[in-house]
Order: structure tokens, then sequence, then C-alpha cells
């Protein structure tokens, strides 16, 4: 992303800033590209690039920035956000227990109209009150082309670490993305799947399918009396009821 500025306000954003919102996280790391769980989801802020958990050692000092993922873009805790930045009036999102906030607007479909009230200043996207920007870039390009300067919106923050591992909100990978053409939602937005790992669709998918073979198998077994056509049920009684004889004289 390009922020739009004049030049000496673009310089004006410190280095780590720049690189944070230009990285292209969830990449393989070039130096561990063969080995497992190499996605780049951590942004060292001293060193200014971003790197996977197997470049973790020499940067065990430095003031480290967890990457998620949500619905296919990157986004951090608003707990890290605003250890550097201000990140008032930024939409916010819940997701695995945790507030998150977009380093970078999303694509919208060519000729959406935006129908709501309330929209991001800097991109038009549709909002919810009572914010004013969808991304953290968003602000940003909107305080540089208003105000020139970013100096009281950041923050000098000494230690950043990531989270503890196994707790709550921790690393979202690419495999717990939520997807949002999918209805199977918790009320916090994260995707459902039960206590054993496994997706909540596979399961509905699977017993949608049993209860389909079910009613097609009780169609075909059980039949109503009702429908048997009346000469079939003269005929058994004809062939099953005591024989009829004469009077005898």
């Amino acid at each position: 992303m390009v922020i739009e500025s004049s030049s000496s306000s673009s310089s004006s954003l410190p280095p780590w800033l720049q690189t944070l919102l230009s990285e292209k996280f969830y990449e393989a790391c070039l130096i561990h590209q063969y080995a497992k769980k190499n996605e780049k989801n951590i942004f060292c802020v001293d060193c200014c690039v971003g790197i996977c958990p197997h470049c973790l050692t020499p940067h065990g000092s430095h003031r480290l920035l967890q990457i998620r993922r949500y619905v296919y873009h990157d986004v951090i805790r608003v707990g890290d956000a605003e250890k550097l930045m201000n990140c008032s009036h930024v939409q916010s999102y819940t997701t695995n227990s945790a507030k998150v906030v977009f380093l970078n607007p999303r694509v919208q479909a060519r000729g959406c109209r935006n129908s709501s009230n309330n929209s991001c200043i800097s991109c038009h996207r549709a909002l919810q009150q009572p914010f004013f920007f969808c991304s953290i870039f968003c602000k940003i390009n909107h305080i540089l082309r208003s105000q020139a300067m970013m100096s009281e919106y950041l923050y000098d923050c000494k230690v950043l670490t990531l989270p503890e591992a196994g707790s709550d909100d921790g690393l979202m990978t690419p495999d717990s993305v939520l997807e949002p053409f999918v209805s199977l939602r918790t009320s916090s937005g994260s995707s459902a799947t039960n206590s054993a790992g496994v997706d909540c669709r596979t399961i509905i998918s699977t017993a949608t399918t049993e209860i389909v073979r079910k009613k097609r198998t009780s169609k075909s077994a059980v039949r109503p009396v009702d429908c048997l056509p009346a000469t079939s049920e003269l005929s058994v009684n004809r062939r099953k009821g005591f024989p009829r004889r004469s009077p005898l004289n």
C-alpha cells in the first residue's frame, strides 16, 4: 500500500510503520522455505522485517508484533496496536476472544455503492457507528493528508512480546481463517469448530446426507395400506376365504 501524501509527509513515518503496512505476510520465509510452518506471521519492530517462527532466535530481545489473518487479510490485536499508536476511531472486530484491527483496507468490488450512512473517511467503505476508519492505513493516510505529521499519534513502546503459546487469542493460522460466505459463526465472529477440532461444516454435511438416505429408505420400505389398489385386496380375500358350498337338500 502507498500512502497518498507528499514525499515530506511520507518521510515523517517511522521506518517500522512504513514496512509494517507494505510487508506481505503469510508468505513462505525465504530463509526457511523448506521448513514446516514457515509463514511470515511475525513483525520485528526493531529490525523492520517480517519473519517466521523459525527466525525468532536472533530477535529474542526485540519488539515483536504478532500478525494474524481475518477474512484473508492481515490484522493485529488492538492491545498490541495501542502500544505503538493511537487506534481510536478505527473499526475493530472480535475473533478468538481478541479484538483486532485491519492493517490495510480491503479491496471493494467495482460498482459497489455504499448504502450506509457511515463510511471510512479515506476509502469510503461502509462502517459501523461510531468508527471513521476501516484500517490503520486509512487513518494514517487521512492524518498525513490533513495534518502532515504523525508524531503525536505514535507512542514510545519499549517492550512488545508475542502471546504465550496455547493462549485463547494466539496465532490464527491460514487454516482457521474466517470465510465471509460461511454462516457457521459464533456471536464473536469466529468460525464454528467443535472441541475435537472438526469443522462443523463437515459434521452438518454428513448429517444432512444421512437424513436424506434415511428418508429415501423409509419411503421405499414402508408403503401405506391406503395406497394399495382395491382390486388386489379383493383378490387376496377371495384366495384366503373359506370355501362356499351349496346347501344340502
